[in-house]
């Protein structure tokens, strides 16, 4: 049977040991690659769904069961540093610098391709990565051949960080997922180009602008990447041009200083209920006992951002399972992985946001 999404499969999920991967498994996983199939894998950021980089038909699956526009990028994800030189071309030195540095993990590096790489976008760049998760990199050892995958939910919808998240997405659309529990990273790897004078964070991610200044010196966040406001783009990296990470839930974002926040969101929720809708607030530890309505949710603390990027996706869901008409999501600084977290919750708005 076949739909609009791509044919109808029995989705096999197959947990795995995510410090030392079953190699029994990880091979059964690998051999639906390499036979034009579809896989859910963790990675330390989000759950990927991957297909063979030089299987056009496989890709061309990932996009249907997603049902994701055909010109927004997939990102390659290899299993050795050294694997971006078979696929780009025209690798500035700062390559080299930055795969030592911060590979594996959360940082993609888009470059131009190499001529025998085919991508279905039909551009002529690329967009790689080295996880920094154990059943990853197995993975794709075990395949043989790099793996394109963008992360493994619904276009435009919240991205998942645990399998039950992909299950949940995707299940009959993909033959295999491999559960190796939940993200710890929690958002998708910052994409940076390398192809033009001056690097350019056209996604902030897992690796923060002031690490990348620590080793580059001069790195430009592209407005897109700041999230500030809606800004028009080409989609050259994922999460650009299309909408993103969106609940089923209206979000509204209210930034601004802790104290006049939380009395904006408390007028904000008087309002709402008094409408008679379901509201969510998306609180932090030290801001939550400021709200006695609503369904409030703590996503992690301010003290330790980190903590809020990791449980940001999965809050976002619960608030859509338990029904709730609008999420009402506190702001937090935009310094080091703020501003990954904020580029989410914006986006995730719609840019419908409240400064005070």
């Amino acid at each position: 049977m076949e739909t609009k999404t791509g044919p109808v499969v029995k989705t096999q999920v197959i947990t795995v040991d995510r410090e030392t991967p079953e190699l029994y498994k990880i091979r059964i996983a690998a051999q639906v690659i390499r036979e034009g199939g579809l896989v859910a894998f963790p990675t330390e950021t989000v759950y990927g769904l991957g297909a063979n980089t030089f299987d056009v038909r496989a890709v061309l699956r990932i996009f249907q069961a997603k049902n994701r526009p055909y010109d927004n990028p997939l990102i390659v994800h290899v299993s050795e540093k050294d694997a971006v030189y078979d696929l780009a071309r025209e690798i500035p030195d700062s390559t080299e610098v930055l795969t030592k540095r911060f590979w594996p993990g959360p940082l993609t590096l888009l470059l131009k391709k190499a001529p025998h790489v085919p991508r279905p976008e039909n551009i002529d760049e690329i967009t790689v990565r080295m996880p920094d998760h154990n059943v990853a990199l197995a993975l794709i050892a075990e395949s043989g051949v790099p793996i394109s995958a963008p992360s493994a939910n619904i276009s435009g919808g919240v991205s998942p960080t645990t399998a039950q998240h992909v299950y949940q997405d995707l299940a009959g659309k993909i033959e295999v997922l491999l559960d190796g529990g939940p993200c710890d990273v929690g958002v998708e790897s910052t994409v940076l180009d390398l192809t033009g004078e001056v690097p350019t964070i056209l996604r902030p991610g897992g690796i923060t602008l002031e690490d990348l200044r620590a080793v580059l010196g001069n790195v430009e966040v592209h407005p897109v990447a700041a999230a500030a406001a809606k800004t028009e783009a080409e989609a050259r990296a994922p999460g650009m041009k299309y909408k993103h990470y969106s609940p089923h839930a209206e979000v509204i974002v209210v930034e601004g200083q802790v104290g006049p926040m939380v009395e904006k969101i408390n007028q904000l929720l008087n309002q709402k209920i008094r409408q008679g809708l379901k509201v969510g607030v998306m609180a932090t530890e030290e801001t939550a006992h400021c709200y006695n309505q609503g369904l409030i949710k703590v996503v992690g603390s301010r003290r330790n951002l980190g903590t809020v990027a990791r449980n940001l996706f999965d809050v976002l869901r619960a608030f859509d399972e338990q029904g709730v008409d609008i999420i009402i999501a506190e702001g937090v600084v935009t310094a080091e992985i703020g501003l990954a977290i904020m580029n989410r919750l914006r986006k995730s708005a719609g840019f419908n946001i409240v400064r005070v």
